[in-house]
């Protein structure tokens, strides 16, 4: 019987060829915008001012990996370690860097490392203090349109491209948040951290809001607006906690069984209650 009329195979069709796990026919080659019309040989080997495939999503994917890879090698030796998050605004002299500071120094004091997103700010005043104590300062910094760089106080330095990837060896490597004041990108700290807590993505940490009269407001609106409204439940209000001065923030972390020589838990932890008041619960 002859085959004349049988559809020829993939491999043998006119214009048909491979790229790596794909199969281009003409058509595809024409309907793929973007898609290079040469061997993959060839394109490597083109030069070009800046190679597309440098601004391509699998290259950028490779960065994106490569990112996750080199934070986990640099930080995977650091030990226990409480992440301090505040906003990179305040200056030396301002109220807000001197508490980090402190908490900074108490933290580093009490065996734990600290880590900050290696910039200005509270992030500086945190670093500066665990240095000035003799602790490990880690810096976890973000490429930024203004050039943002690591402030001097950082021992062990991260740089990240992707948001994401420096968010997560903030969450991986701390055994506890510290939320100082700051701004929006403070606030996305916050609640990406509750919210990982709240679904049960990551162990129970403490999240710490340093300074009460700071965080007030938007305590009062989580508890009379969407406690109110059902849109969260008691158990998800008291995941955060509340304290005004260093030594509050190390026995906060100590009493939820987070001591850098995991003794156990300490002195009960401070909550925030339905009725807007602190009050202490045992862990």
């Amino acid at each position: 019987m002859s085959d004349q009329g049988a559809p020829k195979a993939e491999d043998e069709r006119e214009g048909t060829r491979r790229s790596g796990r794909m199969v281009l026919r003409p058509k595809a080659a024409e309907l793929l915008t973007g898609h290079p019309t040469g061997t993959e040989d060839e394109q490597l080997l083109r030069r070009t001012t800046r190679p597309a495939f440098l601004d391509s999503d699998p290259w950028r994917a490779l960065r994106i990996l490569s990112e996750f890879v080199e934070g986990f090698d640099a930080l995977a030796s650091v030990g226990p370690a409480i992440t301090v998050f505040g906003s990179a605004r305040v200056h030396e002299g301002d109220a807000s860097y001197a508490l980090a500071r402190q908490i900074g120094r108490r933290l580093a004091e009490a065996g734990w490392a600290v880590i900050t997103g290696g910039g200005p700010g509270i992030m500086e005043a945190a670093n500066r203090g665990c240095q000035e104590a003799g602790g490990l300062s880690v810096g976890a910094n973000i490429e930024l349109p203004h050039e943002q760089s690591l402030n001097p106080y950082v021992d062990l330095g991260v740089e990240f491209r992707y948001f994401f990837a420096r968010k997560m060896m903030f969450v991986k490597y701390a055994d506890g948040f510290v939320i100082m004041p700051g701004g929006f990108g403070t606030l996305d700290e916050l609640f990406e951290s509750l919210t990982l807590i709240q679904t049960g993505k990551i162990r129970h940490f403490p999240v710490i809001l340093v300074g009460s009269r700071y965080w007030s407001g938007l305590l009062s609106w989580i508890r009379d607006v969407q406690l109110a409204a059902g849109a969260i439940a008691q158990v998800d209000l008291d995941l955060i906690s509340v304290a005004d001065d260093p030594d509050e923030v190390v026995e906060i972390i100590r009493a939820a069984g987070r001591s850098p020589n995991r003794e156990g838990p300490g002195p009960p932890m401070t909550r925030v209650s339905a009725a807007g008041r602190s009050r202490s619960v045992r862990r």
